[in-house]
Order: C-alpha cells, then structure tokens, then sequence
C-alpha cells in the first residue's frame, strides 16, 4: 500500500481539470456551463447553489458532458462559448447522443481491469471525502485487489458505448473472524460525469442481487457523513442505518463521520448454507441483463 502522509499538508496536488456541460432544467431547456469541478458543480445546481438560471428553472439532470483535452479558464470558456451558440436542435442533437453512449453496460470486472479502476477512485481520492484515503495505491495492487475480490464476491463495472468506465462496485469481508463468513462490505464509485444518471442503483442492484444468489446474508455499506445523496440511494435500495459515528475522520480540512447502512439479503435464524463463490456464468448474465434494464435486487 502507498505510504500515508503524516499531515494534510502533504496531499498530493489535485489534478486540473475543465469540463463543458449542459443542464436539463425542469421545464425542458439546457443550459451551458462551463467548470473545472464536474461534481461540485452538479451538486450546486441539484441543491439551488449553481447560476441564477437553473435556480430558477429548477434542475432536472446532466444533459451532457465533455472534458476538455487542454485545462483551464480560457480554453473551457472558448468551447462553453462554441455550445452555447448551437442551434436548440444541435443541442438536442448533442444530449441525445450523449445519453445513448453514456446507457451502461455491466460486465464483470478482471485483474486487468485493475489501471482504470484506480484511475476513476484517484479522482475520488484527490477530490473528495467519499473516501477517507489521502494518496492513491499504485496500479499493481488494484490488480492484485481485483483478482482477490473475484475469489469470493462480484467486481462489476459500468461501461459506456465507447468502453469508458462510468462506474465499479464490489464487496469484501465485512470482518476477518469465522463467524462474518456471511456477512460484506460494499464499493460503488461512479465517474463524476455519471452521477445522476442511475449508474450508482443499476450497479448496486446487479451487485446485491448476486451476493443473494451466492448465498451472503447481509451487505454494509459506509458512507461518509455527511453524503445526503448516498444516504437517499441506500434507503431507497432497502439498507437500513444503523448508525453514524460522528467525527472519527479528517479530511481536506474538516472532520467527517461515517455511517453505516445494512441491506439484508436473507432473513431468518436458521444455520445459512456455505457462500458460493462462483455462480454459472449464465446465471451472472441473467442477472447483469435484468439490472441493466432497471430490475431491483430484491426481485433478480
């Protein structure tokens, strides 16, 4: 594992970044916008902190997406400019494309897949409290991760039209002793340009449908506090909170909690049948078709 850094001063630098984007507001116009934070600003339009013109119009989704090849105020602000001068019907034109080649597509991970999974958490590493980490691993122990994560339990990945990686999830041991055999802790990430977009719950369902299937009995999740968002996906899902530990984190210059969420996969009090590490691959398929085409867990 990287070394961690003895105080915050130490972090790694935050990579640039600059995005083009368009809104769909809630009466059906785009707005054009323009960022070097993706998901702060998505977030400031979803909670009515965002421009004056979504705030009033009121925000629907993330219509469309486009990091900039070269960084920066002047480069981004040039091609904001470009959209914006568009025809309503180009821009339709563009939303809709978009829409298509961001629809997920949910295979099962493989050791090699490891480079791009660390590259999408780096982000989440250097540019959020999602995850209490300071310092990215290196690419040799995330495909050493994968390879043993797959030995006992589902490494699922979100892809886009153009095999883009828009989202992972994956579960491990919720605790090293005998008797937690049945018992795992969830991993999801989304790429920022995906939040929103149902990738988190399509992800999450294929997930907890197959833990079921392999025979776990309860799944937890974590989740920084404060992170309305995951909270409001996790209840929705069926988790149920059992309880925040306030303050036991630092990070990016504040303390932070954590609280935990449990779904139960099998209810009962008999003795629970061994866990099955590897399902048919055709049941995993079956499963994988349903999530994708909006089925919940409870129901694959």
């Amino acid at each position: 594992m990287a070394e961690l850094p003895r105080v915050a001063t130490e972090l790694p630098a935050k990579q640039p970044e600059s995005w083009v984007y368009m809104v769909r507001c809630a009466d059906g116009s785009l707005y054009t916008g323009w960022t070097e934070n993706l998901y702060a600003r998505m977030e400031a339009h979803r909670t009515g902190k965002g421009s004056k013109c979504v705030r009033g119009k009121g925000f629907e989704k993330l219509a469309w997406a486009e990091r900039q090849p070269v960084p920066g105020r002047g480069p981004g602000q040039k091609r904001e400019a470009q959209v914006k001068a568009l025809p309503k019907e180009q821009k339709e034109a563009m939303a809709a494309q978009w829409a298509e080649r961001m629809r997920p597509r949910l295979t099962m991970a493989r050791p090699a897949d490891g480079p791009q999974v660390l590259a999408l958490y780096r982000w989440y590493v250097l540019n959020s409290t999602a995850t209490f980490n300071w310092v990215p691993d290196t690419e040799e122990n995330y495909i050493k991760m994968v390879r043993a994560t797959l030995k006992k339990a589902p490494f699922l990945l979100a892809r886009d039209g153009d095999d883009n990686l828009l989202g992972y999830a994956c579960a491990h041991p919720w605790r090293a002793w005998d008797a937690y055999a049945w018992d795992v802790e969830t991993t999801i990430y989304c790429a920022p340009e995906a939040r929103g977009r149902g990738v988190g719950p399509m992800l999450y369902n294929a997930l907890l449908a197959l833990l079921k299937a392999q025979g776990y009995w309860n799944a937890y999740g974590v989740v920084t506090s404060p992170n309305p968002q995951s909270d409001a996906m996790h209840e929705a899902l069926g988790f149920v909170n059992e309880g925040t530990n306030p303050r036991c984190g630092y990070k990016m210059g504040r303390w932070l909690g954590i609280t935990t969420w449990r779904a139960v996969l099998h209810e009962g009090h008999e003795e629970p049948q061994p866990v099955q590490y590897k399902l048919p691959a055709a049941q995993v398929r079956k499963i994988l078709r349903a999530a994708e085409n909006g089925g919940r867990w409870q129901e694959l």
